[in-house]
């Protein structure tokens, strides 16, 4: 028996899903599988789904999105919810998310509330009315519960429907701590978060449990309460220097975030001192700046890229498979990793101890 002879479609004229499936000798049903990225695609071999994408390119077979919408009502849209854009944690994250979106042939919008309880009421209805398929937080807290799939990243979220993907807080505060402590550290001062950021409670319950637990002592007036809403480095650099200028008895600063701490150090230095030789700093998020600040932040990593993809990911898989269990919450472990900010305790900074002056200060 002759093998079947393909029919070459004619390039002059729009090729349907039922030409290509032609072409390739599958069902319709099988090249449509493929061209989705249904969750059942991996069942079939991957010789087969290679032949179907090539033809897909070969032929420049674009879908009928309209009737796709029809049949699925599905959009392949999600709509993407943050505080702001700026560099750092949002990016790191941001990349991961952006990634498995283009992978897995979606689309999506991205609001900025910029901590504003206005738009943190209107932003949901705004992306559902423009038919997105679902919601992915990031920082950010539903104000209530929404008919789509919800998948939050450091959302802290108790409302029903919400995945959320979330760091190990008490993990990463161990790691930060015990590294300070081994070094010798014991009058630490700490930073807690702005009240608009979720994992600012979080973070600081972990450190009054863990300092209790190691053995370190949190002391009030070493307490930074950070309140301004701002993305720069200048989150931390007034406040560390208003700290300065009342004591300078302490020998380390646990930052909230890089941004903060890169302000942080900063502080120090104009003050006439040094990092770390007078004072050690460690940061939280390891952004991608944290390696090439002078000196090199030591930090605690957040996996961002990977916490990005695995919330992207999760989002797809809800939408397709609506009616599957999911989880509530997704873990992920930190890791320490020490560069040029920290090294060992000496004897805190007091009256009569008289700090380094400063290079402009020599000139003078």
């Amino acid at each position: 028996m002759s093998p079947r002879k393909k029919n070459i479609p004619d390039t002059d004229k729009p090729v349907t899903l039922k030409i290509l499936a032609d072409y390739l000798d599958l069902s319709p049903a099988t090249v449509s599988i493929v061209l989705n990225n249904s969750p059942v695609a991996k069942s079939i071999s991957p010789e087969t789904r290679q032949r179907v994408l090539n033809a897909a390119k070969k032929f420049e077979y674009r879908p009928n999105l309209h009737a796709r919408m029809l049949r699925t009502r599905l959009t392949n849209t999600v709509g993407v919810v943050v505080p702001e854009l700026s560099e750092g944690y949002f990016t790191g994250l941001m990349l991961g998310v952006e990634q498995y979106l283009l992978q897995a042939g979606y689309l999506y919008f991205t609001v900025s509330h910029l901590c504003r309880p206005d738009l943190l009421e209107e932003y949901p209805d705004l992306l559902i009315r423009r038919a997105v398929d679902g919601l992915l937080l990031v920082n950010t807290e539903l104000p209530r519960r929404v008919p789509l799939p919800v998948v939050g990243v450091s959302s802290h979220s108790s409302i029903p429907g919400v995945t959320n993907v979330v760091l190990d807080h008490n993990r990463a505060t161990r790691l930060a701590l015990r590294h300070l402590y081994e070094l010798g550290h014991r009058r630490i001062a700490f930073m807690k978060g702005q009240r608009f950021s979720l994992d600012s409670d979080s973070r600081w319950q972990s450190i009054q449990v863990i300092a209790q637990e190691i053995g370190i002592t949190i002391l009030p007036e070493l307490c930074i309460y950070l309140e301004q809403n701002s993305w720069s480095p200048e989150l931390g650099y007034a406040p560390v220097r208003d700290l300065l200028a009342r004591t300078r008895d302490f020998t380390a600063i646990f930052c909230f975030n890089d941004t903060s701490a890169i302000g942080a150090i900063r502080a120090i230095e104009d003050t006439g001192l040094s990092c770390p030789r007078d004072i050690s700093v460690i940061g939280f998020d390891d952004i991608l700046v944290a390696e090439y600040t002078n000196p090199r932040l030591t930090t605690v990593r957040q996996p961002l890229h990977k916490m990005g993809m695995t919330a992207a990911e999760l989002l797809v898989q809800r939408i397709q498979t609506p009616n599957q269990p999911f989880s509530d919450t997704v873990w992920f472990t930190p890791e320490l990793v020490v560069r040029e900010s920290t090294a060992a305790a000496h004897s805190p900074i007091t009256k009569t101890r008289k700090p380094r002056r400063s290079a402009s200060a020599k000139s003078r």
